[in-house]
C-alpha cells in the first residue's frame, strides 16, 4: 500500500480586504498611467529601425481556415462573441461587444486564421494592422498593457515576413517601426507576474524576427528574463502555476515556438528551455482524456485532441510511464481497466495567478475508453460574460442551497484585481491509497461551508479495477463554526455534468441513469439520494457553449449530525 498526503487541513483563512487590494492596484496603475500617458512618452519609444525580418517562427496552434475566411469578408466571431464590419471595414473604430472579445482582437489572435487565406489573408492582415496602427500608435492602457501587448507581438512576429511579402515598402517600414517600439514598451511593463513568461516569449520573438543590432538586442533581453520567468510559471512537477491544463499548453507551445525561431536565426537552444518543454508535456499528457482531449479544470476549455496533438507531436514525451499524481499542481489519475478518473485536490489559485481560478473543490472528470462520460463546463476568461460557471455550483461537487463560498469580482473593481475570486479562502486536504491489484481510494475534504453551515464536505472516491466501477460517498460532517446562528437544516445538491454526446435515461426506479457515449457502451451511475433530475447544463468546446445533460442529485441535511450520499457508476450489463 501506498499513501500521499497533501497540504494539511488548516482553519479557514480570511483574505485580504478586497477593498486594500482594489487601492493597492489603482495606486499601481496611476502610477502607470501618469508615466505612459504623458505626452510625447511615444517619442521615447523611438530608436533604430530594423531594416527588415529574419525569421518566421512556426506556431503549432491550429489554425481555423473556417474563420480565416469570415474575417476575410468583414465578419469577427472572438470569445463567443461577433462582430461585422463588412461596411467600413474597420473593427478598431466601433466598441467591442465584450472585453474578452477586445481582448482577442487587440492581441491579433485571430491572425493565424486569416493568414490560412493566402496572399488574400497576408493583405488584410496588414490592412487591418495599419488601422490599428493609425487608431491605436499612442499608449492606451487597455492596449498597451500587459495582458494585451506581449500576445500581440508574438503573434505579428509569427507573420511579419508573409505580411511584408505582399506589402509596399513604406508599409513594412512601418510595421518595423511598430514592433519595435511596442517592444521597448513592452520591457518597461513588470508588474503581473502571470504575464512575466508571455513578455519574455515576446521578446525573444520578435528579437528573432526582426533584423540587426534592434532584434539581437530583443532577443538578449528576453532570453535574460525567460529562466525566472518559467520559474514562476510552473510548479516542479511540471503543472503550471495557475493550476490550469489550458495555460501549460499555451506556454508549451509557445517555447516550441521560440525553438523554432532561434534555430531559424542558427542560435543555440538554451538547455533549460528543453527541459521545461518535456516537464510541460508531461503535465498536458497525465491530464490528458484517451480520446486525447484535454481536462477544463480551473479556467480551462474543453479542448479537443486536434488542439493538443501539433504540440505532442513536436515534444519527445510519450504517453507511457505518466506520473497518476501530480503532487505540486494537486491532480490525481484513478485508473480501472477502462475507466480514467481525473481529480482536482487542490484549491483556487488567488493574485496574479488566479486570473482563470474556478471554486471547483473535489472536482473530477471521467472517461470509459474513448467516451468521456463526465466533465466540467469548461469555463476559461473567454467565457467572462459566464460567470456563473466559475464558482461552486457548476462543477461536479458538492453544494448547498444557493450559496457560493468564493465569487468572482467583477466591473472595474475585478479589472483591476485581475478577475481573481475573493472570499474566505479554505484549505483542501487528500489522501491517495494504492492497493497494488484492486484499485485505488482517494478521501478529500474541505471546511469552506463551516462559517455559513458549521459542517466539512468529505468525498471518497474508490476506482475498482477488477470490476471497472467507480464508487463515490458525500458527507456532510458536524464541526465547530464561530457563527452562533447557524441554520438547523439545509438541503444540498450533488452535480454531475456528462459531455454533451452523451445519452442520460433514467430508469423506473429513479435510483438509476444509464449513460451511453457515442461508443455505444452503457453505464449505469446509481445513487441512494432523495431525489434526482434529469436537468440543462452547458459545456464550452473552442469558445461555443453546447447544451448537454446535467444529473442533479438532491437531498436534505440536518446540520447537527452526519448526512451521508453514496453512488457508483459501473458498466452495464450487456
Amino acid at each position: 500500500m501506498q499513501a500521499y498526503e497533501s497540504t494539511p487541513l488548516a482553519d479557514v483563512i480570511k483574505a485580504a480586504t478586497p477593498w486594500q487590494k482594489v487601492v493597492g492596484a489603482w495606486l499601481r496603475k496611476q502610477a502607470g498611467a501618469e508615466l505612459f500617458g504623458m505626452p510625447g512618452y511615444r517619442l521615447t519609444l523611438k530608436g533604430r529601425v530594423p531594416d527588415g525580418f529574419l525569421a518566421a517562427p512556426h506556431d503549432g496552434r491550429p489554425a481555423n481556415a473556417l474563420a480565416g475566411k469570415a474575417i476575410l469578408s468583414g465578419r469577427f466571431a472572438l470569445a463567443n462573441a461577433r462582430m461585422s464590419v463588412q461596411g467600413s471595414g474597420d473593427p478598431w473604430n466601433r466598441p467591442s461587444p465584450t472585453r474578452a472579445f477586445a481582448l482577442e482582437l487587440h492581441r491579433f489572435s485571430w491572425l493565424s486564421d486569416l493568414m490560412t487565406q493566402g496572399d488574400d489573408g497576408a493583405r488584410e492582415a496588414m490592412r487591418l494592422f495599419l488601422l490599428w496602427q493609425s487608431t491605436f500608435r499612442s499608449w492606451t492602457p487597455f492596449t498597451w498593457g500587459e495582458e494585451v501587448l506581449p500576445r500581440r507581438l508574438i503573434n505579428l512576429a509569427i507573420h511579419t515576413r508573409r505580411m511584408a511579402a505582399v506589402s509596399r515598402p513604406e508599409e513594412v517600414h512601418l510595421l518595423s517601426q511598430s514592433l519595435a517600439e511596442q517592444g521597448r514598451h513592452l520591457l518597461r511593463l513588470h508588474q503581473n507576474a502571470a504575464h512575466q513568461a508571455s513578455r519574455a516569449v515576446a521578446l525573444v520573438a520578435v528579437g528573432c524576427v526582426l533584423s540587426g543590432g534592434v532584434g539581437d538586442a530583443f532577443r538578449k533581453k528576453g532570453l535574460k528574463r525567460l529562466p525566472r520567468a518559467l520559474r514562476k510559471a510552473m510548479l516542479s512537477d511540471g503543472s503550471h502555476a495557475s493550476r490550469s491544463p489550458q495555460q501549460g499548453l499555451e506556454l508549451l507551445y509557445d517555447l516550441l515556438l521560440l525553438i523554432d525561431g532561434l534555430s531559424q536565426r542558427s542560435q543555440a537552444v538554451p538547455d533549460y528551455i528543453e527541459q521545461h518543454i518535456d516537464r510541460l508535456s508531461r503535465f498536458v499528457r497525465t491530464l490528458s482524456h484517451p480520446d486525447g482531449s484535454l481536462v477544463a479544470f480551473q479556467g480551462s476549455e474543453s479542448l479537443l485532441e486536434d488542439q493538443i496533438a501539433p504540440a505532442m507531436i513536436q515534444t519527445e514525451a510519450s504517453a507511457s510511464n505518466l506520473p497518476t499524481v501530480l503532487e505540486q499542481g494537486r491532480y490525481h489519475c484513478m485508473l480501472g481497466r477502462s475507466l480514467s478518473v481525473y481529480v482536482d485536490t487542490g484549491e483556487a489559485k488567488a493574485g496574479d495567478f488566479g486570473f482563470a481560478a474556478c471554486d471547483y473543490p473535489m472536482s473530477f472528470e471521467v472517461s470509459g475508453g474513448r467516451d468521456k462520460l463526465i466533465v466540467l463546463p469548461g469555463w476559461s476568461p473567454a467565457q467572462s460574460d459566464r460567470e456563473a460557471f466559475r464558482v461552486i455550483g457548476g462543477a461536479n461537487t458538492l453544494s448547498i442551497g444557493d450559496e457560493v463560498i468564493l465569487k468572482p469580482l467583477s466591473g472595474k473593481f475585478g479589472e483591476l484585481l485581475h478577475f481573481t475570486l475573493e472570499g474566505l479562502r479554505y484549505k483542501v486536504r487528500s489522501r491517495r491509497v494504492e492497493a497494488e491489484e484492486s484499485g485505488t481510494l482517494l478521501e478529500m475534504e474541505h471546511e469552506g461551508w463551516r462559517p455559513k453551515f458549521g459542517v466539512k464536505h468529505e468525498r471518497r472516491l474508490y476506482v475498482d479495477a477488477l470490476r471497472d466501477e467507480l464508487r463515490g460517498e458525500e458527507r456532510l460532517t458536524p464541526i465547530a463554526s464561530k457563527n452562533k446562528n447557524l441554520p438547523l437544516n439545509a438541503n444540498y445538491t450533488v452535480r454531475f455534468l456528462l459531455h454533451p454526446e452523451v445519452q442520460a435515461s433514467m430508469a423506473r426506479d429513479k435510483k438509476s441513469i444509464l449513460l451511453r457515449g457515442p461508443g455505444g457502451r452503457g453505464w449505469w451511475l446509481r445513487h441512494d439520494a432523495r431525489d434526482v433530475t434529469l436537468d440543462e447544463g452547458m459545456v464550452f468546446e473552442k469558445g461555443t457553449a453546447r447544451k448537454t445533460t446535467l444529473i442533479t442529485l438532491h437531498g436534505a441535511a440536518r446540520l447537527d449530525t452526519v448526512t451521508r450520499l453514496r453512488w457508483k457508476l459501473s458498466p452495464a450489463e450487456a
